[in-house]
């Protein structure tokens, strides 16, 4: 068995999960790397990451470096003699990095690689409108989310699941298969494969406000995933009678129906749709410009289209 000396690398609330399991396992966390405070809200006061909120609670050593290149900070890295390096939605290790452990660095990816490489693997799976995702481990290399894979496990994806409930899950699903691996490592009972690139591989890049707009040009069922992938963050949008309204909730009228692209049929009361090609896309909760979101009936109590 192996004696294990671990950094962990983290950011947000879904890497939080990951590290409270190993601290319950008494695993040896010699340090938690996360991102800096940032400021937050109207007063703009410094804000902690989760993670680090959850390793001061648990007096874990925290360094917050701006710069993994920094000569210091990777002194300072060597010097706590970690042979396993664990990333878990943290930001690209540069090589002198990940490569320092005699292990390795693995990182935890919210999609069954090679499938859905990039930033937004939830997302992606959701606003394509897979039925199925999951999480795999795998070992840092060269190339972004490409390394050989540790271990997968599959998470099924419902029609109406928005990526906030799937999130959810595989944020604590992910910290099972954290675990897991750590064990598998810690007992050398492991086996590493090669992702399969002889396949068509989808992609996850960075959400913005170019590929978050709904086209009324697309069928009603793919803007649809699109709604409910955007939800709750960063949200879908949308130009209606040349005004944006974001779009948080919305369903199927019918999917096949054809008509005159981005026609608003309403009766200005208690429903709002809209053409698709084909299809129709009923709005159910959007958000006006400069004011909350609600509900249709509410929009229209106040507003009109």
């Amino acid at each position: 068995m192996k004696k294990l000396r671990i950094v962990y690398m983290g950011t947000p609330d879904f890497a939080v999960p990951s590290l409270e399991i190993l601290v319950e396992n008494n695993y040896d966390i010699v340090a938690v790397i996360t991102a800096p405070d940032k400021p937050k809200g109207r007063g703009q006061k410094l804000s902690q990451s989760p993670v680090k909120e959850y390793a001061l609670s648990v007096g874990l050593p925290v360094l917050q470096p701006t710069n993994l290149k920094d000569p210091e900070f990777q002194k300072e890295l060597k010097s706590l003699n970690a042979n396993l390096q664990i990333v878990v939605a943290f930001r690209m290790l540069p090589e002198a990095v990940w490569s320092m452990p005699e292990i390795g660095t693995f990182n935890l990816h919210a999609s069954l690689l090679p499938q859905y490489r990039g930033a937004a693997p939830i997302h992606w799976a959701v606003m394509n409108g897979e039925t199925e995702t999951g999480l795999t481990t795998f070992f840092l290399k060269h190339e972004i989310d490409t390394g050989s894979v540790i271990l997968q496990e599959k998470e099924a994806i419902s029609p109406n699941d928005t990526t906030g409930e799937v999130y959810s899950r595989l944020m604590k699903k992910g910290a099972g298969l954290v675990l897991k691996t750590v064990k598998a490592i810690e007992n050398e009972d492991y086996d590493l494969t090669a992702q399969d690139e002889n396949q068509e591989l989808k992609h996850a890049p960075k959400l913005f406000k170019e590929n978050t707009e709904l086209d009324w040009n697309e069928p009603a069922e793919k803007l649809y995933n699109y709604v409910r992938g955007l939800n709750p963050f960063p949200t879908a949008w949308a130009i209606i009678n040349d005004k944006k309204y974001k779009i948080h909730q919305s369903s199927i009228i019918d999917a096949n129906k054809s008509g005159e692209i981005g026609k608003i049929n309403t009766d200005h009361k208690s429903y709002l749709h809209i053409q698709c090609k084909p299809g129709i896309l009923a709005l159910k909760v959007i958000q006006p410009e400069g004011k909350k979101r609600m509900g249709i009936a509410d929009f229209f109590r106040g507003n009109d289209i």
